[in-house]
């Protein structure tokens, strides 16, 4: 590792999140990483242990929520955008290369998530205008 390592590691699990006190300035010149805390999956932040949690570990710990908030909210619009991608490149594909038996396949279940998704999509842009008409 290069440069001076951060004073709080956060690794994600199934289930939230463990948040690592790093102690870069051991005996052994090691990076000793002690865990300090539980973030659920809710965002409720829990003690590790017997570890009492200061200020400045739940200041670190709102922080990375924070940017982890942001984070996955891009993500959630990467991914979107990327499905508006795989759906062109699916109109594709079926135009030009499925087979009868691909096509029998993919049909209803495709048709079924599209329909779900139109449904959904037009409910939220009625609900959008409808808002906005009355403001």
């Amino acid at each position: 590792m290069t440069g001076t390592p951060p004073e709080y590691y956060v690794r994600l699990r199934d289930n939230g999140a463990a948040v690592f006190h790093i102690d870069p300035e051991n005996r052994n010149r090691r990076i000793e990483m002690t865990q300090i805390a539980v973030i659920t999956k809710q965002g409720d932040v829990k003690p590790h242990g017997d570890h009492t949690l200061t200020a400045a570990d739940l200041a670190a710990v709102a922080k990375w929520q924070a940017e982890r908030a942001e984070i996955d909210a891009n993500r959630q619009i990467d991914d979107i955008l990327r499905t508006v991608d795989h759906l062109n490149l699916t109109a594709n594909w079926v135009q030009q290369k499925a087979s009868d038996t691909d096509l029998d396949t993919i049909t209803d279940p495709l048709l079924m998530a599209m329909h779900d998704l139109r449904q959904m999509l037009v409910k939220k842009q009625a609900a959008r205008l409808t808002k906005n008409d009355e403001t």
